[in-house]
């Protein structure tokens, strides 16, 4: 089996209402749709979401990356071999969501060459995961009745919580109001993408020691070494890297260095087979992990999912799944289903994704 064709359809599907956070806003779903075809009719399916506040990507870039760079270097190859490709896209600096993109969907390919599911030939450890929300930022009112609408609809038990705004008053605010309205049953972690600065961060901690917070995730900027160490050191929960260490070689460099205790892991950002890669080597220094969301759509949704479930480490957790449910539709004949708080992952041969041509001709922006 050969690639004959590698597609990016550049798309845009608005949310239902903006989602902000410390390092920006999302008012609309601008992604990408990566399309691989073979010579054996099998066509392989991934979405590349650009953050260009975080890794520097747009959609334009994705589009143009696909086209004029990865398109030509996979034409002919075999996408079984998947570590030839991967060495050969690295000879490109940068571009991790595009390169993520073309990663899962020759898994979806080889998933349905064999005629298994993805899950399965990752690991299939879990039939389902926990799925955690996450919350953007806004008033403590609006936060609450987001946390309560998607909590009665979905049954969902576990968010994230958006924060990073200096002074960090409002965000303790917010995550007090959180706890009153949803109780102590439900699991909370922090997320202030960078926003806070100096000890900010053990600051606000301090003011949330009876919250019971599980983790902070991107206290502060990680090149500000010394307040980075300083906040690892005296946090009384886990510090979690995420943007700043989305390698490998960044992945082990933070977690020697003490400037996190844990990593978030994105398929949307290093693909299955390099995701897989900083499981190992979290479980083998020893540190914990968590299944991020690059506030994905359902494409991508069924991609995490499927990592998900396929790892223990992973599994273990819940995993930030349900971006795609505040954007007014998706790319699928079928979107991903929550039910009491859970998501299983697609059993069917490869991702499980099938495509509604007519959405994607009513949302693609390249006509």
């Amino acid at each position: 089996m050969k690639v004959t064709a590698v597609e990016a359809i550049p798309f845009e599907i608005p949310f239902r209402r903006p989602f902000a956070f410390a390092s920006g806003v999302a008012t609309v779903a601008d992604h990408v749709l990566v399309r691989i075809r073979t010579d054996e009719g099998i066509v392989g399916h991934a979405e590349a979401p650009p953050r260009p506040y975080t890794y520097g990507e747009s959609q334009t870039s994705i589009v143009a990356a696909v086209h004029d760079w990865f398109s030509p270097a996979l034409a002919g190859a075999d996408p079984f071999g998947r570590e030839r490709i991967s060495a050969t896209l690295a000879r490109i600096v940068g571009n991790p969501t595009a390169k993520a993109a073309v990663d899962i969907a020759l898994w979806d390919i080889i998933g349905q060459a064999v005629g298994q599911p993805v899950q399965s030939l990752l690991g299939g450890y879990a039939a389902s995961v926990r799925v955690t929300h996450m919350l953007g930022l806004g008033s403590p009112s609006e936060m609450v009745d987001d946390a309560c609408r998607v909590r009665d609809t979905y049954g969902i038990s576990a968010f994230k919580v958006k924060v990073g705004r200096t002074p960090f008053g409002v965000d303790v605010e917010a995550v007090r109001a959180l706890r009153s309205a949803l109780g102590d049953d439900v699991e909370m972690y922090l997320d202030a993408n960078r926003g806070w600065r100096g000890d900010d961060a053990l600051r606000a901690l301090a003011a949330l020691a009876d919250a019971g917070i599980a983790m902070l995730e991107e206290p502060g900027p990680a090149d500000d070494i010394l307040t980075r160490r300083r906040t690892v050191e005296r946090s009384p929960v886990p510090i979690v890297g995420d943007e700043s260490c989305t390698r490998a070689a960044e992945v082990a460099r933070l977690l020697l260095d003490g400037s996190c205790d844990m990593v978030s892991i994105k398929t949307s950002r290093t693909g299955f087979t390099d995701s897989a890669k900083i499981v190992g080597l979290c479980e083998g220094l020893g540190a914990g992990v968590v299944l991020g969301n690059q506030v994905d759509g359902a494409v991508a949704t069924l991609a995490g999912v499927t990592f998900a479930a396929a790892h223990r480490a992973t599994a273990e957790r819940p995993a930030e799944l349900s971006a795609f449910v505040d954007m007014a539709d998706d790319l699928l004949t079928e979107p991903p289903e929550i039910v009491d708080g859970r998501m299983a992952p697609p059993q069917q041969p490869g991702l499980g994704i099938t495509i509604d041509d007519d959405k994607v001709d009513r949302y693609r922006v390249d006509r």
